[in-house]
Parts: structure tokens; C-alpha cells; sequence
């Protein structure tokens, strides 16, 4: 049976193409679509395609009208979190693509879904080479003591540091404490331009035209460096397969899963 899809964000970069996707497939269905400025059209149309049969809705409360296994979610980091919560109260797994979410947040969606036995998965970045690159820093912070992150985007997205960065430094913290040369206390002038610090690693934003969605991680040793590196393109293609593997995977497990590498390298 094919799992039921509602896209929240459905024309917008990666919705569009994920709408796509969901509607050329035979192991998904589209349940539902949201997009305020679409709204009341039909979502093949708003999209550039024929029509698929099914309208545009405004909210999460029309397009649920139908019945729906999954949310997935590309919008906005003010919007996202009450959006899960209340496709969560209404027994709907979600899948989280979305970014600016922070520690707190992401407690309290865990909170609300495991008692319901309900599953989410979150990840800023679901594009597989992404994931890979995360994998191979949690690796090298096992042997190197001193990193920094580096995070590039394009010159209008919103937050910052990305929802990637966030999710590497905290899993970062989780491997091994992060050794400064010198504490950020001590700086001379300006200690904000030492970047943000988030669960011990410092993270400098980079927000410029040219950019889509960079990331590196810097690993410092004496007389020697290494960086691992992640660069995105300007099409939404790398994201939608993951998304896809998450829809699958959510639909068997409860709670909150962070982060596609999760998926990717379970049991390791």
C-alpha cells in the first residue's frame, strides 16, 4: 500500500520537485499539498505540470482532511514547529526538512511524539553526500581534538547557523570535547568574530549571492590541517532521495530520529 504524502511548502524549491517525485511514484501517494500563495489551485498546475487532481490547500488543518501517514515539511523556521505538533495530535508521522529549529524545540516534538507512538525524522540537510560528509567529521573527531565549522548559504536564508551545522556541532559534542587553542573569553576586540558557539564549536556564517548550501568542517593539528567539505548545487535533486528514504523510515519507528546519516549508517 503506498504511503499517503501531505508536502508542506509543496512549490517551493525542493516541495516542487519532491510533489513531482511523490506523484510519478507507485510507492507514494500525494495526500495533500499547502502553499499559501498557491492555494485553491490545482497542484499539477501550480507546478508546471497537468493537472493531478488535487487542490492546494492554505493550512495544515484543510489539507489533512484527507486521510495522511506522513507530513513532510520545506517551509519556514517560524512556522515549522507548530505544524508538526499539530500533524503529531492528529496521528500523522512527520518528516522534517526544514531548518532553525534548536535543541529546545526538537525536546518538545520528541516529547509529543512518542507517547502516541509516532515517529519524525529531522535532518537540515537530506542530501546523501551531505549525510556522508557529517559521517566522516563525527570520524575524524575521534582522532583529531581542535575543529571549527564553516557554513555557507545563500545570501537570503534566514537563520543561522544552518540547521546542518547545528546538527554536526551537537553530534560533534557527543564524540569528544572540543579542544580551543585559546578561550574565546580571552579575545582581544571583537569575540563575536570568533563565530557562534554551539555545543562547544565555534560556527562562522557565510551568507553571499553564489551560494546555495556549503558546509566544512576544519580540523587543526600542528603543521597540519585537514577539511571535509560539502557543496551544493543550485538544483533541489540531491534532497528529494533522502526525503524519500525518510518517509519510508519513519513510518517504523517512534520518536525523534536527527539527522539522515542516522538512517544511512544505523547499527554502526
Amino acid at each position: 500500500m503506498a504511503i499517503r504524502v501531505c508536502v508542506a511548502g509543496a512549490t517551493g524549491w525542493v516541495g516542487r520537485l519532491l510533489v513531482k517525485r511523490i506523484l510519478e511514484s507507485t510507492d507514494f501517494s500525494l495526500s495533500g499539498a499547502i502553499a499559501q500563495a498557491a492555494a485553491g489551485q490545482d497542484i499539477g498546475t501550480a507546478i508546471g505540470r497537468t493537472p493531478a487532481g488535487l487542490t492546494v490547500s492554505a493550512s495544515l488543518e484543510e489539507a489533512l482532511s484527507q486521510p495522511t501517514d506522513v507530513l513532510v515539511d520545506y517551509t519556514r523556521p517560524d512556522t515549522v514547529k507548530q505544524r508538526v505538533l499539530t500533524a503529531l495530535s492528529r496521528g500523522v508521522r512527520v518528516v522534517i526538512g526544514t531548518s532553525g529549529l534548536n535543541a529546545q524545540d526538537y525536546t518538545e516534538i520528541e516529547q509529543a511524539a512518542r507517547p502516541s507512538r509516532l515517529g519524525v525524522i529531522a535532518a537540515g540537510n537530506f542530501s546523501i553526500t551531505a549525510a556522508l560528509a557529517k559521517h566522516f567529521a563525527l570520524f575524524a573527531a575521534r582522532h583529531l581534538p581542535s575543529w571549527e565549522i564553516i557554513d555557507y548559504a545563500h545570501a537570503d536564508k534566514p537563520d543561522a547557523p544552518s540547521g546542518t551545522t547545528i546538527e554536526l556541532a551537537e553530534k560533534l559534542a557527543a564524540i569528544r570535547k572540543n579542544r580551543s587553542q585559546f578561550p574565546i573569553e580571552r579575545t582581544h576586540g571583537r569575540r563575536d568574530a570568533r563565530g557562534a558557539n554551539v555545543a562547544g564549536t565555534q560556527i562562522h556564517s557565510v551568507r553571499l549571492p553564489s551560494y546555495v548550501i556549503s558546509f566544512e568542517t576544519v580540523f587543526g593539528l600542528p603543521d597540519e590541517r585537514l577539511t571535509i567539505r560539502h557543496d551544493a548545487g543550485t538544483g533541489a535533486e540531491p534532497y528529494v532521495g533522502g526525503t524519500l528514504l525518510a518517509v519510508r523510515k519513519v513510518m517504523t519507528i517512534t520518536g525523534l530520529v536527527r539527522g539522515l546519516d542516522r538512517l544511512l549508517f544505523e547499527g554502526e
